[in-house]
């Protein structure tokens, strides 16, 4: 039982970290796809 707290606690810390990474980079990373998708119109609209 003590070895299971050991690793999640080394563990479990940079998996927390990770998944606060990718929630982050998601939501930037779906602005950037739109804003690609909407380039071609402004281009052309010009």
């Amino acid at each position: 039982m003590e070895e299971w707290i050991q690793v999640v606690s080394e563990v479990g810390f940079p998996i927390v970290v990770t998944l606060y990474l990718l929630h982050r980079i998601e939501s930037k990373l779906d602005t950037l796809n739109s804003t690609i998708q909407m380039l071609p119109n402004q281009l052309n609209s010009k």
